[in-house]
């Protein structure tokens, strides 16, 4: 039982350490793109936040709490 407690709170710290630089961001800021007029888009994102260096912490915590759920529940 203990081991599946512990494997879901890994779970939940792993996503909230995953998504610790968004929920850390203040609002954004409304600005005028040329194309489209005002908008609430971020200018220059790209698809670095989702890189695997950037976040291989947070899956690492998240796959061993996941291993926890499996094998703890045949404990």
């Amino acid at each position: 039982m203990w081991a599946v407690l512990i494997g879901a709170a890994l779970i939940i710290g792993g996503l909230l350490f995953l998504l610790q630089p968004t929920l850390r961001r203040r609002p954004s800021d409304p600005h005028l793109m040329p194309q489209t007029g005002a908008t609430l888009e971020p200018r220059r994102q790209g698809l670095r936040f989702l890189g695997l260096s950037r976040n291989w912490p947070a899956l690492a915590i998240i796959a061993v709490g996941a291993l926890l759920l499996v094998f703890g529940s045949y404990l």
